[in-house]
């Protein structure tokens, strides 16, 4: 999304690009918390304008879980198996009309030094319900069991969306928007 931006005088770069930089473990309460903390590692270790990303599903009906802790729902990091399969035993009983849910982004940058340094956080939400059972081959993590909101979507899961679909819609896709103007004004 970045590289489509057009944003003339900036480079995009990836951590593949840069020196192996130590990473704390991810400790915040919030996304927000998550992104800021790497956005703030990687500028301090770079010295580059830094955009970090955490994101995670927050379900309704389990107040908000697994949130910061999607990744490891099951108790392993990056299960995707184990961490579908728990989350849909936890709403084996929950009813459709209950079954809300968003994918959630935010996006952190961090550039400047002394008094111009600036911090931007932005987040961005993919709403949808949680179905009863995986379907597509497409994505990762939950997407098999999360169906997007919106027009055209007709029940498919974000595993059963083309690619160019789930960008255009996803949460991260709205986060990085929501980060253009400040990334514009820092070319």
């Amino acid at each position: 999304m970045l590289d489509g931006a057009g944003l003339p005088g900036l480079t995009l770069v990836s951590l593949d690009d840069v020196a192996p930089f130590d990473q704390a473990p991810e400790a915040g309460a919030t996304f927000e918390d998550n992104a800021l903390a790497k956005a703030r590692e990687a500028f301090a270790a770079t010295g580059l304008a830094s955009v970090a990303d955490d994101s995670g599903l927050e379900v309704a009906a389990l107040r908000g879980m697994p949130g910061v802790l999607s990744a490891r729902w099951s108790g392993i990091h990056g299960d995707d198996a184990g961490n579908t399969a728990l989350l849909l035993a936890q709403l084996r009983d929950v009813p459709d009309e209950r079954r809300g849910a968003a994918f959630v982004s935010a996006c952190a940058l961090v550039y400047g030094a002394g008094d111009a340094r600036k911090e931007i956080v932005v987040r961005g939400e993919w709403p949808g319900t949680i179905a009863r059972e995986p379907r597509g081959e497409g994505g990762f993590g939950y997407d098999p069991i999360f169906i997007p909101d919106g027009p055209g979507i007709g029940g498919r899961t974000a595993a059963q969306l083309t690619p160019a679909e789930k960008d255009a819609m996803s949460h991260r896709g709205r986060a990085l928007a929501l980060l253009l103007p400040a990334l514009r004004a820092l070319a």
